[in-house]
């Protein structure tokens, strides 16, 4: 091939990553900008720091989004007996988009209802002592980062709106922008048209498809303890 194929061949994959580099920033700048996190008003916002303006009722007006990531922070199947309040320890279904990560592996878990009992009690990135997280392993910090990217919106979804709190309090404590976390509230009062159903009933039995849900788990073996 002579150098004037490879000179042609050279301008058009400049050119190419140019239209590439401009859909990008075209596509980034027509996002709608994002109400600043309020939190609601009421029991919703007093006990679960759910967001007034992007919650349960709104939240499909705020789907796909390329400057942001959304994570669901209950387990597969939660030790705690959530139906005592209402809700579900299995993660029967979720919202389009989300992304599981397990808020009981993050950090030890306090101020459950007392109906609900105790969840997962076993290993954690982190431990939690009068508002202070201290890391369990030298990649805890690390493996936060990876899950909530800083440079992102980070919308937080559960069951209630208890974990995601939670989890909001635990970022902004470790160093997060408050202004770009969203407690979005619980599942178990969505009733937008983005739901993924994971529980289906056959003959009177239960079945669950988690092969439906894009999980982070945590492999505690593979890390250094502190």
């Amino acid at each position: 091939m002579n150098k004037k194929y490879l000179s042609i061949i050279a301008g058009l994959v400049i050119i190419i990553v140019i239209l590439l580099i401009v859909s990008i920033n075209s596509n980034n700048s027509t996002l709608e900008k994002l109400p600043k996190p309020e939190i609601s008003e009421g029991i919703r916002g007093e006990q679960f720091g759910i967001d007034k303006n992007i919650n349960e009722s709104t939240i499909d007006n705020y789907l796909g989004r390329s400057d942001s990531v959304y994570r669901d922070m209950r387990m597969l199947i939660d030790p705690g007996n959530y139906a005592a309040i209402g809700g579900d320890a299995y993660l029967s279904g979720f919202v389009e988009g989300f992304e599981v990560v397990p808020y009981p592996y993050l950090v030890n878990v306090t101020g459950l209802p007392e109906e609900v009992g105790d969840t997962y009690t076993g290993t954690t990135l982190f431990t939690e002592k009068n508002g202070e997280y201290v890391a369990n392993y030298e990649e805890s910090l690390d493996i936060l980062k990876y899950l909530f990217p800083k440079d992102k919106n980070i919308f937080l979804m559960c069951g209630g709106g208890g974990y995601a709190g939670m989890t909001k309090n635990m970022l902004v404590s470790l160093g997060w922008d408050a202004n770009k976390i969203y407690n979005v509230g619980g599942y178990w009062s969505y009733k937008g048209s983005h739901n993924v159903e994971v529980k289906r009933t056959i003959n009177e039995k239960d079945y669950y498809d988690f092969w439906k849900i894009s999980y982070h788990d945590i492999d505690f073996n593979n890390l250094r303890k502190k």
